[in-house]
C-alpha cells in the first residue's frame, strides 16, 4: 500500500512544530529522547561524522566497506534527494513507510506539541528506529555545526570523523574558520579516538588543541595516515600499513582524500583489506559529481552527443573539489563546459562561480523550485562578470536546450571540426539535484 501521502502529513505535521528562530542547542532534542525512553544509548558502536563537505560521501565509504565485511548498518544522513526515506536506513534497508509513520507519530506524542525543530524531530524518529531494530555499526552524519547538532547526543561513540571544515552556513555559524571548527570539533568524546580529513594548518591547529583538551587520539591526514592517486590506483599509508587499492567508484581527485578518510575510520573499526577494497569498488552516493545516462535530460543531451554530469555541491570548497574533477575530464576529452546552476540565496555564489572562471564557457540560472533560490538573472550578470556567457533558462528543459545549443555555438567559434558536443553540469545545490533526479525516475 502506497503511504507516501500519509507519510507527508506526518513529516508538515512536524514541520509545523518548528521554533519560528532557530536556536542551537540540545534541550529539545534531550526532552523528547528521555520521553521516548534515550534510545541513542541503546544503539550498536556509532560513527559520527561531522565536517562541511565531503561527509555524505564518507559516510557512504564507511558503510560500503562495513557492508562489504558482512555487517548491517544504521545509517542517517541529511538533507534527502527525492525522498525522506532516503534519510534513514535500519540495518541496512531504507526505512520502511510503515516504521517510518510509527517511529514519527511516537516522536510527536513524546514532543506534546512542544517546540521542536524539524531535523530535532527527525533525528529522534531515526534514532528510536534505530534502537529498535539489530545492527552492527550506527553512521551518523551531522547536519550543521556539531557541537549543538540534534545528532550529538550520543555519550559514547565508537570512532569521530571530521572531513574538511570550510565556510558555510554563515546565518548560524558565523565567517571565523576557527570558531566553525571548535565547533565541529564539538562532536569529540573524552577518550574516542578521532579521524581527520584534509584540512587547512588552521583547522588542524584548531582540531588539534580540541582533542588534547579530551586526551582524544586523533588522527590527522598528511601526518598521521594519507590516501593518493598513483598509477590509476588508490594508496593508503598510515603508521601500521600500506595498501595498494583501486581507485573509488565516486569520480573526482577529492574522493581520493574522502575515501583515505573513510579508511582510517575502517581500520579504527578493524575492517580488513578486503572489505576496504569491495567498498571502494561498490560505494554509490548519488548527485556527487554523478554521470546522468537516463532520464529526459540525460536523453536530450546523448542525442546531442555531449554529457551530462550532476553535482550537489553548494559552497566554494565544494566547487573547487568540482572544478578540479571537470578540469581533469577537460585535459583527456576536451568538451565546452556549460553549467546549469541552481543555488539558494544565502550561499556564496560568487565564491561558487570563481571556481569555474576560465572553464566553463556558460553559466544558464535556473530557480529551485520550492526553495529561496538566488534569481536566475542575479547569476546571468554574476557569470557575465567573470567572463561567462550568463542565460536564464524557464526550467530545466530549457536549461538543457540552452546548454545544448550554447556548447554548439562555442565549440564553433574554435573553427575546429567536427563540431563538438558539450558536457553539461547541473550543479549548485542538493535541492536542484533532488528535482533532477525527481524528474529523472
Amino acid at each position: 500500500m502506497d503511504r507516501t501521502r500519509d507519510v507527508d502529513a506526518a513529516l508538515a505535521a512536524m514541520a509545523a512544530l518548528h521554533p519560528k528562530k532557530i536556536d542551537l542547542g540540545l534541550a529539545r532534542i534531550e526532552r523528547v529522547l528521555k520521553g521516548l525512553g534515550n534510545p541513542q544509548d541503546k544503539l550498536p558502536p556509532v560513527v559520527h561524522i561531522a565536517g562541511t563537505n565531503g561527509k555524505g560521501s564518507t559516510v557512504s565509504f564507511v558503510r560500503a566497506m562495513a557492508e562489504a565485511a558482512g555487517l548491517t548498518c544504521h545509517v542517517y544522513i541529511s538533507p534527502h534527494l527525492v525522498h525522506f526515506r532516503e534519510r534513514i536506513t535500519v540495518a541496512s534497508e531504507e526505512i520502511s513507510d510503515d516504521q517510518l509513520l510509527d517511529v514519527l507519530k511516537r516522536v510527536r506524542l513524546a514532543n506534546d506539541d512542544k517546540s521542536l525543530s524539524f531535523f530535532e524531530a527527525t533525528t529522534a524518529a531515526a534514532l528510536l528506529a534505530f534502537s529498535e531494530t539489530s545492527a552492527d555499526l550506527c553512521i551518523i552524519e551531522v547536519g550543521l555545526g556539531g557541537r549543538y547538532d540534534a545528532t550529538n547526543v550520543i555519550d559514547r561513540p565508537a570512532v569521530i570523523g571530521i572531513t574538511p571544515i570550510d565556510m558555510d552556513h554563515a546565518e548560524f555559524l558565523g565567517r571565523d574558520l576557527a570558531g566553525i571548527a571548535r565547533e565541529k570539533a564539538g562532536i569529540m568524546k573524552h577518550l574516542v579516538p578521532a579521524a581527520i580529513g584534509k584540512q587547512s594548518d588552521l583547522v588542524n591547529a584548531v582540531l588539534e588543541a580540541e582533542a588534547n583538551k579530551l586526551s582524544v587520539d586523533a588522527s590527522f591526514f598528511g601526518q598521521d595516515f594519507r590516501s593518493y592517486r598513483q598509477h590509476g590506483r588508490l594508496v593508503y599509508e598510515d603508521s601500521h600499513a600500506l595498501m595498494d587499492l583501486p581507485l573509488p567508484a565516486l569520480v573526482g581527485e577529492h574522493q581520493i582524500s574522502n575515501a583515505g578518510l573513510a579508511i582510517k575510520i575502517a581500520r579504527t573499526l578493524q575492517l580488513d583489506e578486503s572489505a576496504i577494497t569491495k567498498g571502494l569498488k561498490t560505494v554509490n552516493w548519488p548527485a556527487r559529481m554523478q554521470k546522468l545516462t537516463t532520464g529526459p535530460f540525460a536523453e536530450m543531451v546523448a542525442e546531442s552527443g555531449g554529457e551530462l554530469w550532476l553535482d550537489g555541491g553548494h559552497n566554494p570548497h565544494a566547487a573547487r573539489a568540482v572544478a578540479s574533477a571537470m578540469a581533469e575530464m577537460e585535459s583527456h576529452t576536451p568538451r565546452p563546459l556549460i553549467l546549469v546552476t541552481g543555488i539558494l540565496a544565502n550561499k556564496d555564489i560568487g565564491g561558487f562561480l570563481d571556481a569555474f572562471e576560465g572553464l566553463a564557457g556558460a553559466v544558464i540560472g535556473v530557480a529551485i523550485n520550492d526553495h529561496a533560490s538566488l534569481a536566475p538573472e542575479t547569476l546571468r550578470e554574476l557569470a557575465q562578470a567573470r567572463g561567462m556567457n550568463g542565460q536564464v533558462a524557464n526550467n530545466l528543459t530549457d536549461a538543457m536546450q540552452r546548454a545544448i545549443n550554447t556548447g554548439e555555438a562555442l565549440s564553433r567559434q574554435t573553427k575546429v571540426e567536427p563540431v563538438i558536443a558539450p558536457r553539461v553540469l547541473i550543479c549548485g545545490s542538493l535541492y536542484l539535484a533532488g528535482e533532477v533526479l525527481r524528474q529523472s525516475e
